[in-house]
């Protein structure tokens, strides 16, 4: 199984091809791998040991960042993402950032944001939208309405806890007009708003 794959001088972390959302733009559509990878598809999902038995086979000094995001959504798999974690802080001392939807409090059922302290350094959320009906429309998320809310919540929450918190929509996926929008809800929650590139 591809456990760990290179990206942008990135060592990326695919714990899990479960996510509350199906959105409508994602990239596992119509391809089955990112970068130089193989097939991102899991037979089953890791355990915590097999993640941190993979770091092995990479050297430290050829990537900048640990990021947790593969074909789903790394906050499912949170207590193997917690333990992986841990071993990257603890033995690689490389920043960790996690790519998420926002809504692992969600999944969870609980307020995850106090258990990313001192283990992750950046979080990115895709915030996709301000309003919260196209929102949905774009992610159908399994929490309804409720996924926007939830995100909110997750990204703020997460200011207390986070050295940086990020928040992102995809350029020429909504108007200037709702990047603007966009902006200014960040700024409500005091988190940094970066506008991404579409990867075709």
């Amino acid at each position: 199984m591809e456990i760990l794959y290179e990206v942008h001088n990135n060592l990326y972390v695919n714990l899990t091809n479960r996510c509350s959302c199906s959105c409508t733009f994602c990239l596992r559509q119509d391809r089955d791998r990112m970068g130089n990878s193989g097939s991102l598809w899991l037979d089953r999902e890791p355990t915590a040991q097999e993640v941190i038995a993979e770091f092995a086979r990479f050297s430290r000094e050829d990537y900048g960042e640990v990021v947790f995001c593969g074909f789903g959504e790394p906050t499912e798999a949170f207590e193997v993402l917690k333990e992986a974690a841990a071993f990257v802080k603890s033995e690689w001392k490389c920043p960790i950032r996690i790519n998420t939807n926002g809504q692992g409090s969600l999944i969870n059922g609980r307020d995850i944001a106090p258990e990313l302290e001192g283990l992750i350094d950046t979080v990115s959320i895709s915030l996709n939208h301000p309003d919260p009906e196209k929102y949905q429309e774009i992610v159908r998320s399994r929490f309804g309405i409720e996924g926007y809310h939830g995100m909110l919540a997750f990204a703020k929450e997460c200011t207390k806890y986070v050295p940086h918190v990020v928040m992102t929509t995809v350029d020429t996926t909504i108007t200037k007009e709702e990047e603007e929008r966009c902006r200014k809800i960040c700024g409500e929650l005091g988190v940094i708003y970066r506008i991404r590139e579409w990867e075709a």
